[in-house]
């Protein structure tokens, strides 16, 4: 195969697997009734003026399934992580016993669960538009080559096999996290 369409289908393969990252890292936010410290990663807390992650301020653990701690390293921090959690909208409502910040995640109601299973649909959604939209550049980028219809052709049909590969991948992800949300 021509060195030029190689090109294109492995840069093609790169950002497809950009996308199931991308998903992957989306759906680690969408909680499933267990507590886990990557619930809080979006969450920025105003350290010396500037926001700062929180795992970069505090330490972030679980107790149980269903309570998160945060040990600051400094105590001044907790009114500041305390409005950093509540900022962020997550639903959490923190509490304090002037040496850490817990957090009591409630379980999830049926209704929730549905929520966000639908999230997770559209997240999956996105990022099949995302492949599509791989595939959709890399056969403009090969009818811009000087090559043969037949290799073009070759190359087209290569895409589009990588494009369903992914796919199913997405596809798989959504299955495995939708019944990891509805699950009770």
């Amino acid at each position: 195969m021509n060195e030029e369409v190689q090109f294109i289908v492995d840069s093609a393969k790169e950002n497809m697997d950009n996308a199931i990252a991308h998903l992957e890292s989306e759906f680690l936010n969408i909680r499933a009734g267990k507590a886990t410290p990557s619930m809080l990663n979006g969450v920025k807390v105003e350290y010396y003026g500037a926001l700062t992650p929180l795992t970069q301020v505090a330490n972030v653990n679980t107790l149980d399934a269903h309570t998160i701690t945060i040990q600051p390293w400094e105590k001044q921090l907790i009114p500041e992580i305390e409005k950093g959690i509540m900022t962020a909208n997550l639903g959490f409502n923190p509490m304090n016993n002037g040496e850490s910040v817990i957090i009591n995640v409630p379980i999830l109601t049926e209704e929730r669960r549905k929520e966000l299973a639908k999230h997770a649909k559209a997240e999956a959604e996105n990022a099949k538009v995302s492949i599509r939209n791989d595939r959709k550049e890399a056969n403009h980028e090969l009818k811009k080559l000087d090559i043969s219809e037949d290799l073009l052709a070759n190359a087209e049909i290569d895409v589009q096999e990588l494009t369903d590969s992914y796919i199913k991948k997405v596809d798989a992800l959504y299955v495995i996290k939708e019944k990891e949300i509805m699950t009770v």
